[in-house]
């Protein structure tokens, strides 16, 4: 095994701000505990928990890494003395608790998943933070089965464009809504069935006139308190509304809440930092098992926007808060 350096490059993001307060900065290279693989980081996946732990809007839970970066890809270079599962040398992505903007990175071995065939760093590095929301979130909570309908809301994000992939290839019917006829040209690349421009049209009633009124059984939200009445009204019988991000609010004035019980419908969401290790480490699992066959196969591959090296963080995160990409957003390490 080569001799690690006592130092690396990564990001610091000081007190917070804007973009711009981010920058490289030298610190230790972290040793991994017990349970724990350090990765000699290539590549690194750009995420809204990202922008919004960096404008101190989204505080690492205790314990974690103070650090920007929840995704990477790379080698394996050092285990903890219980890691199993995992060699040296071995190539990874992996679901990290902090500090994954730098040249080298811990994280948990449970947590690990191997590169699935063909794929490089960067579409490694595309895949953990997405893949387990999407799986936990839409399969977990939404409990979303073969012939169902789901409609997806911001379906040219990187949870979004997941989700289609994802939905699609387990059976199910794939509304979403975006912003712009391009982005819908986009979702409808990706596979989706429907594609609804929410700035043009009524996304209820689209999904009505798309379902000739059947309406969906899950929708899957980043939105939060600004669509949660209108959800409500997209769903039918036994429907679910499953919550996984805020950005339209997190609070819903003049909610109607008779179509919860009208309808029984059920209301959950989550979110993927909190969880315990154990947690996530079953949703790898479940990965592993059930999705990472699809992507060696050369199918569910998210579609990768665009690619900055790590010094450029700053318009890689300026990027995220405009909307303006089409799928994931990915730092490389030199």
């Amino acid at each position: 095994m080569a001799t690690l350096p006592p130092s690396m490059t990564y990001i610091a993001h000081g007190s917070g701000g804007p973009p711009e307060v981010m920058a490289t900065a030298i610190g230790p290279v972290p040793a991994p505990r017990e349970d724990e693989v350090l990765i000699r980081v290539a590549a690194a996946g750009v995420n809204r928990p990202d922008v919004a732990q960096r404008k101190g809007e989204y505080p690492p839970p205790p314990g974690a890494n103070p650090f920007l970066g929840l995704e990477v890809a790379g080698e394996v270079v050092a285990l903890g003395s219980k890691a199993s599962g995992w060699t040296v040398g071995d190539k990874v992505c992996a679901l990290v608790n902090g500090g994954g903007y730098a040249e080298f990175c811990v994280a948990p071995a449970v947590q690990c998943l191997p590169w699935p065939k063909g794929f490089d760093a960067v579409q490694a590095a595309s895949l953990p933070e997405t893949f387990f929301t999407v799986w936990a979130n839409l399969f977990g909570h939404g409990r979303l089965k073969a012939g169902e309908t789901v409609l997806v809301h911001g379906g040219t994000s990187g949870i979004g464009s997941t989700a289609i992939l994802l939905a699609k290839a387990f059976g199910a019917t794939v509304l979403a809504t975006a912003g712009s006829a391009e982005k819908c040209a986009a979702m409808l690349a990706l596979g989706a069935d429907g594609a609804i421009d929410y700035r043009a049209q009524d996304f209820v009633a689209e999904v009505k006139r798309l379902t000739d009124g059947k309406l969906a059984d899950v929708v899957l939200d980043m939105v939060g308190g600004a669509y949660f009445s209108r959800n409500l009204k997209c769903l039918r019988l036994d429907g679910r509304l499953v919550l996984i991000a805020m950005l339209g609010g997190n609070v819903a004035e003049s909610a109607d809440l008779l179509p919860i019980m009208v309808k029984r419908l059920t209301v959950t969401g989550s979110t993927m930092r909190p969880r315990t290790t154990a947690q996530k480490g079953a949703i790898a699992a479940g990965l592993r098992e059930k999705v990472w066959p699809l992507l060696d196969a050369g199918k569910c591959a998210p579609p990768i926007f665009k690619v900055f090296p790590l010094a450029e963080v700053a318009q890689a995160h300026a990027l995220m808060e405009s909307s303006a990409h089409i799928g994931k957003i990915i730092l490389t390490v030199p």
